[in-house]
């Protein structure tokens, strides 16, 4: 019986499922975010790359 009592008031599950699902969101923004910047970088050498190219036919 008292297995039971220490089984219920076990908690260390809950908490490592907690970290986990704080980790998965952790890396759900991180991903986001590191597109978004991708994406702004990519347009930004695409101007500077035109922008020189433009220069060099000059």
């Amino acid at each position: 019986m008292t297995f039971f009592k220490n089984l219920v008031r076990d908690e260390q599950g809950a908490t490592a499922i907690e970290y986990g699902l704080i980790a998965a969101l952790i890396a759900v923004a991180a991903i986001v975010g590191m597109q978004a910047l991708g994406t702004s970088l990519n347009s930004t050498f695409n101007g500077v790359s035109t922008k020189l190219n433009s220069n060099q036919v000059q």
